[in-house]
């Protein structure tokens, strides 16, 4: 598979790690439009928002607990932070692999 993010995910090709368990895995990114700006994705390739199915419920969820636990940790929950999932090219999604911003400091 050529997508970046699951060579991210299989250690394939660096990215600077700031969490990671068994179903996610959130990185700095490497062109950030923030001065925080954090990559939230699940470990299972799921395309864009459009392909999630029921199944998927409770990972998508993790993908917003995970957000706000890498917010706690950078102390930036108490002046706020922007998520953001872009869905299909219409909506600005450049990777075929679903994943969601953490933005703050904008």
């Amino acid at each position: 598979m050529s997508c970046i993010f699951c060579k991210i995910i299989k250690k394939e090709i660096p990215a600077d790690i700031v969490f990671e368990d068994e179903d996610v895995i959130a990185f700095k990114d490497i062109k950030p439009i923030a001065p925080i700006h954090i990559v939230i994705i699940p470990k299972k390739h799921i395309v864009s928002i459009v392909d999630i199915k029921e199944r998927d419920i409770t990972l998508m969820g993790k993908l917003i607990m995970t957000a706000k636990k890498i917010a706690d940790d950078l102390k930036i929950s108490k002046n706020g932070y922007k998520l953001l999932i872009r869905v299909g090219r219409g909506g600005g999604q450049e990777i075929d692999h679903i994943h969601l911003h953490l933005l703050s400091g904008i």
